[in-house]
């Protein structure tokens, strides 16, 4: 075991985690410095504990000697804003490819930030279910989930840009990952249904599942590990059929102009960062990588257990250009209304922004 992955649980323990990829902002201090360049990174919250140990190894190399790092860590739509408003970033780190695609948008992203070998993907997880402790309502298929009384907790989709995933995969599981409307509008009918809470945020949903509320949180395999990690009394179940969850990362233009951030970029698809991701819960986006022991996982030695059925974004939603607005349009500005908005009005849940 590595010494910094190490320095990094000790920090888990202290209760530096965020319990949520899109929680509330907070700034993370400087790092590393021998006085060259300072990168300044902007990310989702769930990045920062494991962040502190692949800044360090990144330091170690001969194109991260002497760099400095000024982290910014908060809710990934509301990080993405901040940059488009004026927050410095050389690189950016978000939960989902919109936030990304606003700062194309905006010229502050190259258009071509997707051409490299993980099709500008830097970290990866699934949906999965979070239970109490042992299980006790046997829930372990999303069939299970839309049964008289089950008390479902999920972030809101029209607030939070990760929970999105969750509804998401829901919706591929109702279709099989295919083009039929009536049974995606009919499943998640029933699921919203069943909803007790939708909590403006995924660290806001944990809070109130770990607080006692519901009977099945709706959440990400690195959530839910590092929220093990982190002394939380509950379970989690990875279903047969799920969603690939896959965050993005990119140089800004201004982050181009440095040696250091463009390096630091492809340093977080190596077979180090990787692994240190993956110490927190991440599942690899390349091949090699040397995987540890991962504390919090059902099984800490086999920790990423493949599903069944993986649906992606790319393969059954035509990619988030596509799917953003066709599921999550809010109907403003002539702009049509997306179908999960729309059953969320349907169905009165609108849930807290």
């Amino acid at each position: 075991m590595k010494t910094n992955f190490k320095a990094a649980v000790a920090l888990v323990a202290a209760g530096v985690l965020a319990l949520s990829a899109c929680g509330d902002d907070s700034d993370g201090g400087g790092s590393g410095g021998g006085g060259g360049e300072t990168v300044n990174l902007s990310g989702f919250s769930i990045l920062e504990a494991a962040n502190e140990g692949i800044f360090e190894d990144f330091q170690g190399t001969d194109a991260g000697d002497g760099v400095d790092f000024e982290p910014s860590y908060g809710a990934s739509g509301d990080q993405s804003r901040a940059v488009v408003a004026g927050s410095e970033a050389d690189v950016v780190h978000y939960s989902l490819e919109t936030d990304v695609t606003r700062l194309v948008g905006e010229g502050l992203v190259a258009e071509d930030w997707k051409d490299n070998a993980t099709n500008g993907i830097a970290t990866s997880s699934v949906v999965v279910f979070v239970v109490r402790p042992g299980n006790p309502d046997g829930i372990e298929t999303w069939d299970d989930l839309v049964e008289e009384g089950v008390e479902i907790i999920t972030p809101n989709p029209g607030s939070s840009g990760s929970a999105r995933w969750n509804i998401l995969a829901a919706w591929a599981h109702a279709t099989d990952g295919g083009d039929d409307e009536a049974a995606g509008r009919d499943f998640v009918t029933k699921l919203l249904g069943n909803v007790i809470a939708l909590p403006g945020s995924g660290r806001e949903a944990t809070t109130a599942f770990t607080d006692g509320s519901g009977d099945v949180l709706l959440s990400y395999e690195n959530e839910a590990i590092l929220a093990k990690q982190n002394g939380a009394d509950i379970d989690y179940v990875v279903p047969d059929d799920t969603l690939l969850i896959e965050n993005p990362a990119a140089v800004t233009t201004d982050g181009a102009e440095k040696d250091a951030a463009v390096a630091f970029l492809e340093f977080l698809t190596g077979p180090e960062a990787q692994a240190d991701y993956a110490a927190f819960g991440f599942r690899p986006v390349v091949d090699g990588v040397d995987v540890p022991e991962v504390e919090g996982a059902n099984d800490p030695a086999d920790p990423f257990p493949t599903p069944g059925t993986l649906y992606t974004i790319d393969e059954n939603f035509g990619g988030w250009s596509e799917a953003a607005d066709k599921y999550f349009g809010d109907g403003e500005e002539g702009n049509p209304l997306g179908i999960i908005t729309e059953l969320q009005q349907q169905t009165g849940q609108v849930g807290e922004e």
